[in-house]
């Protein structure tokens, strides 16, 4: 029997009461209320989600197993490494941080997921992000060459953990790029990982895997208890984290 919250007061109830695996809906917990910031932050320390579409009611998810990328795994294929490589020594290429995040969230809100038609970021999960991104806890990772947004991603921050919403591209691997430095960020951070909340053949090519639900909640706890990232600007010296030094004698045509 899945619980429906009637009222702000009315608390997501334990994760272990999702339905399991082989069900109709396997990791749905809980169903009804509202997307305010304080409701997203209760369901996030949880490891809870909301994830629904257009005409239904919010319905709260905590799937088993989870999907997560740990961020010492995070692999790169050799020519999607060489392009990110190429895209660091670009003096017109960039990764900013939260300079643009209404044009990330709606670029993304028109991009399906992996396997969907449709989107499942709809208008009224769009103005909560926007409040709660408003608030200092949701972030997009972004990608410029030559002054133009061409691919990006957004996500949640809370404690030393990153939970991933969606990512866009309009230029090819624009949006690896953008996880690329999302990495690098976590691992100056020390964000040991990421969460993907479900799997896709995508995020497991890039070194994502599923990890227990017990697994993820502690390693979310023990998450939770570090303090707050405050500083949120992506400088290009972070690409030490994932790229051996090179000369800079690229140009921006050499970017999708």
């Amino acid at each position: 029997m899945i619980r429906w919250l009637h009222t702000e007061q009315d608390a997501l109830p334990d994760t272990r009461l999702a339905l399991p695996p082989g069900s109709d809906a396997p990791g749905l917990l809980a169903a009804g209320g509202e997307l305010t910031p304080e409701r997203l932050t209760e369901a996030y320390a949880k490891g809870v989600f909301p994830w629904y579409s257009d005409g239904q009611p919010v319905l709260w998810w905590s799937p088993d197993p989870r999907m997560v990328l740990m961020v010492d795994e995070f692999k790169l294929a050799r020519s999607l490494r060489k392009v990110v490589a190429r895209f660091a020594r670009m003096p017109d290429c960039q990764v900013r941080v939260d300079t643009a995040f209404d044009r990330v969230i709606t670029a993304c809100a028109a991009t399906p997921r992996e396997g969907q038609e449709g989107t499942w970021i709809v208008p009224e999960m769009i103005d909560a992000y926007r409040a709660w991104h408003r608030r200092g806890f949701v972030h997009s990772f972004e990608t410029w060459i030559a002054g133009e947004l061409v691919g990006g991603l957004y996500g949640v921050s809370l404690g030393r953990m990153f939970f991933g919403e969606s990512m866009f591209s309009h230029r090819t691997d624009a949006s690896k790029i953008a996880l690329a430095a999302l990495v690098c960020f976590c691992r100056e951070k020390g964000v040991p990982m990421i969460d993907c909340q479900q799997r896709t053949g995508h995020l497991a090519s890039l070194g994502g895997r599923e990890i227990p639900r017990p697994e993820f909640e502690r390693r979310l706890t023990l998450s939770l208890g570090e303090p707050r990232i405050r500083d949120w600007s992506y400088h290009v010296s972070m690409w030490r984290r994932l790229l051996p030094p090179a000369p800079s004698n690229a140009s921006a045509k050499d970017v999708g």
